[in-house]
């Protein structure tokens, strides 16, 4: 603090007293630091008496020359100096104490320096040397001493830029700000310093041009010094430019995507914009993308660059080579009313109201989805047709009802919108307002539309209103149209509106579907045949299925394969369906689809154990245990081929038959091997150790339990004197698996 403040009487007693000469604070500063920052000469010195280094580092490795020479404290400096400092050493960045002293713009601390020995040559990490900082700092008189005394004047940085880069770009609003800053200045002095900076700003460009600085040297991203001046709207510094550039008429510069004009019509510099506009020819001219200086200026809402343009014969019909969007609909997108009446109110074509983009959408459909009260209120007066369509067939109406804005849907109502306008699929503006939610507005427009007479509530798919309330939880809506006694029964798609509550989790949907209309309807039927109950167990909604439940929907109905919710649940690997399904109704576990598969093999032809094992729990009955499918396959067949054992051992332990054969002739041991042939070499091999004597580890059985059919009968044992028994423990051992599904079923439809 007393470095700070400059106190040198207090800072003679603390050092008296033991205080740390160099002792820093959080950001490595030390007295000496703050000294040179705020430039306290007699404190200097006492503190390079008292053994002050001058070789720390404060924050970026900033030394307190760096400090003194950017803040321009040139005595400072010299007593700095004269303590025997590296000159040259640079800070984290790579900048010098000339690079610092260079942006300070005291031309005392740069001539100082340069004296002591400092190097203008020196780059900073970016390839920035001092008259790089000095340049875009618009210290003119820094500019002037460093060239004079050998600074290169086109040399470039990293990015390809020169001093006369800089110094187009330099930052005179940000100058500008800080002066504005000081309260104690006036409104008067406050403007005599930002045009102060204005004019050193274009000395510094006129001083690298006398210099011979190239004005039609690119950067690396093909910008040249027009560029940068364009970009932050320096007239003056375009002036010097322009005069000694090349540029015509006839030649303007193409170097890269954007042109001058963009950059300014962009940032909004108007009289830079008027400026070039006597350089260029081609007033819409494109960039990369296609988009013409007008286009630019509309989408950021500059109105004094808009109206320059305009009356330079630019174009308001030109469509960019993205989106084919017109200025018209650059204006509109960010809600410019201000640009989009220039643009109307200037042009004497009628068709441009109503033009449209690659999607064939109009200003005015733009407006309606952003929001743009105005925007709209403005392309209405101009007559902008309400009932045009996009490529989806979606209108104006559409769109506002699909993003909510209420005041730009009641101007379009006003306008005597459309409401049974279908778009592509079939969706009128009802099927919008339903399916976001809108219910104080789909009951608005069903009213209207009914008084209208017979309506037609269903899209291409066939589904209603209903329908669309309840697959995306809009109860409020559903309440509205049950009010209406047209809608209390399921119309259209068979997929029927309690299926898309239920599918999607909404229980209160589906109660309020339930209670309005007939519990009946839980076990309605769609064009598959499945039930709502289908489909809270395809999804495992555990809520929705207790609610189905709760009004008797059969839990036993199949559907169109021959599946009940059971089998669809234990398919779908959902334990919480699966196990309230096992404990509701009296379920069927001895039903079977049209593959004759029960859930219990549907449990493990998917590959879930766990319910397997839940609906095992429920099985007493053997036969259900070994009940085969089409393809003579036990559950046990194809656990085993899985590799569950928990599974397996459970079905043994209910009786599951070892000795079962498929319909390729294969036991369950058999079926573990992961291919036909692999089990036929498996049935081989036993079959061949039947003509050896029994070891201690294998005893004789006959063949024929695990091929049937695969040797000549006088092969065979007799079955009455054969000793039959399993593989021993350590064959079975060496049996191998494989975790996978049966290959043979075909896969199951989703639901």
């Amino acid at each position: 603090m007393t470095a700070a403040y400059g106190r040198f009487a207090r800072s003679q007693t603390l050092l008296k007293n033991g205080s740390a000469v160099d002792c820093s604070d959080k950001d490595g500063n030390t007295p000496l630091h703050v000294a040179a920052r705020y430039g306290h000469e007699l404190l200097i010195n006492s503190l390079l008496a008292n053994g002050a280094s001058t070789a720390k580092c404060s924050i970026h490795n900033m030394f307190p020359l760096h400090l003194a020479a950017l803040y321009a404290h040139s005595e400072c400096c010299r007593k700095l100096l004269s303590s025997g400092f590296e000159i040259n050493a640079p800070d984290m960045f790579g900048r010098t104490c000339l690079h610092a002293a260079a942006a300070g713009g005291n031309v005392d601390c740069v001539q100082l320096l340069q004296d002591s020995g400092a190097d203008c040559s020196i780059k900073d990490k970016c390839g920035r040397a001092p008259l790089h900082y000095a340049a875009v700092n618009c210290q003119f008189k820094c500019v002037e001493r460093l060239i004079n005394s050998g600074a290169k004047i086109n040399e470039t940085d990293e990015w390809g830029r020169t001093a006369l880069h800089y110094a187009a770009a330099s930052d005179i609003d940000r100058k500008g700000q800080n002066v504005l800053s000081n309260i104690s200045e006036s409104e008067e002095e406050s403007v005599k310093a930002e045009i102060r900076k204005q004019r050193e700003a274009a000395e510094c460009i006129e001083f690298l041009l006398q210099n011979k600085a190239d004005p039609l040297l690119f950067d690396n991203a093909g910008y040249n010094a027009v560029h940068y001046a364009a970009a932050y709207g320096h007239r003056k510094c375009l002036e010097y430019l322009l005069e000694r550039t090349r540029i015509c008429r006839n030649e303007p510069i193409v170097s890269t995507a954007k042109s001058p004009l963009h950059l300014a019509a962009y940032n909004g510099h108007y009289q830079a914009l008027e400026l070039l506009l006597q350089s260029f020819a081609d007033v819409d001219i494109r960039d990369e993308k296609g988009r013409t200086p007008l286009d630019l200026a509309a989408f950021k809402g500059h109105t004094e660059c808009v109206e320059s343009l305009i009356n330079q014969g630019a174009s308001v019909l030109v469509k960019d080579l993205v989106t084919e969007r017109t200025p018209l609909h650059a204006a509109v997108i960010n809600g410019h009313t201000s640009c989009l009446r220039l643009l109307l109110e200037m042009t004497d074509t009628t068709e441009v109201v109503d033009v449209v983009d690659s999607k064939k959408q109009t200003p005015l459909m733009l407006a309606v989805a952003y929001g743009h009260i105005d925007a709209v209120s403005l392309l209405l007066e101009k007559e902008a047709s309400v009932d045009a369509a996009d490529v989806y067939g979606c209108t104006a109406l559409h769109r506002g009802i699909m993003t909510g804005h209420e005041e730009c849907i009641q101007m379009l109502l006003d306008q005597e919108a459309s409401l049974l306008w279908k778009d592509c699929r079939g969706r009128t503006p009802l099927h919008f307002a339903a399916a976001r939610g809108h219910a104080t507005l789909l009951s608005e427009l069903l009213q209207m539309a009914l008084s209208e007479g017979d309506c037609n509530f269903r899209d291409n798919e066939g589904y209603t209103l209903l329908h669309w309330s309840a697959y995306n939880g809009n109860e409020n809506c559903l309440e509205v149209l049950l009010e209406q006694k047209s809608f209390r029964n399921f119309q259209g798609n068979l997929f029927s509106p309690l299926h898309c509550a239920v599918m999607n989790n909404h229980e209160n949907c589906a109660s309020l579907l339930i209670g309005s209309i007939d519990a009946s309807i839980v076990n309605c039927k769609d064009r598959k045949g499945r039930t709502p109950l289908h489909a809270a167990a395809s999804a495992n909604h555990v809520d929705c299925l207790e609610l189905l439940l709760s009004y008797n929907a059969n839990v036993n109905i199949v559907d169109n394969r021959g599946k009940s919710p059971l089998m669809i649940a234990v398919e779908k690997g959902h334990l919480e369906s699966t196990d309230i399904l096992l404990n509701g109704q009296k379920v069927d576990l001895a039903a079977k689809d049209k593959l004759l598969n029960t859930a219990l093999h549907w449990s493990c032809i998917a590959g879930h154990k766990d319910c397997a094992m839940l609906i095992l729990d429920k099985i007493e009955d053997k036969y259900l245990i070994n009940a085969t499918n089409k393809a003579l396959q036990t559950p046990l067949h194809i656990a085993a081929r899985i590799g569950y054992k928990s599974v397996v051992e459970k079905l043994i332990s209910k009786g599951a038959s070892v000795l079962a054969l498929d319909e390729e002739g294969h036991t369950p041991a058999l079926a573990c091997a992961p291919n036909k042939d692999v089990a036929d070499c498996l049935a081989l091999i036993l079959a061949s150790m039947m003509s050896f004597p029994p070891s201690s580890t294998m005893t004789s059985f006959n063949f024929v339990y695990f091929k049937k059919d695969s040797l000549n009968k006088s092969h065979l044992y007799d079955d009455s004197t054969v000793n039959c028994s399993y593989i021993s423990e350590t064959q079975n051992r060496n049996m191998t698996t494989e975790d996978g599904s049966n290959d043979r079923l075909s896969d199951s439809e989703t639901f």
